[in-house]
C-alpha cells in the first residue's frame, strides 16, 4: 500500500518583534502613526500572533494605545 503524498507547504517565517529589533525601551503613546499600525481597520488592538510583538512589548503597546485613545490621538471607533 502506497502512502499518500504529504502536503509540503512552505513554512511561515517567524515574526520578529519590531520593538525588540529597534531595541526600544519605551513605546511612545504620542506616536499615533506607529500605534495605528497595531490596530485593525475597526479600531481594535491586534493580537500578538498577527503583529509578531513579544509579550512585554504587547503589554506596553496596549497601554500606549489606550492612553492615546484617552487623550484623543487615536479614535476608539473609526469614522
Amino acid at each position: 500500500m502506497e502512502k499518500a503524498p504529504r502536503n509540503t507547504a512552505p513554512r511561515k517565517r517567524k515574526k520578529v518583534c519590531q520593538f525588540c529589533a529597534e531595541k526600544a525601551t519605551y513605546i511612545d503613546f504620542k506616536d499615533a502613526a506607529k500605534l495605528r499600525r497595531f490596530t485593525s481597520e475597526r479600531g481594535k488592538i491586534l493580537p500578538r500572533r498577527m503583529t509578531g510583538t513579544c509579550a512585554k512589548h504587547q503589554r506596553q503597546l496596549t497601554e500606549a494605545i489606550k492612553r492615546a485613545r484617552q487623550i484623543a490621538l487615536l479614535q476608539y471607533v473609526p469614522e
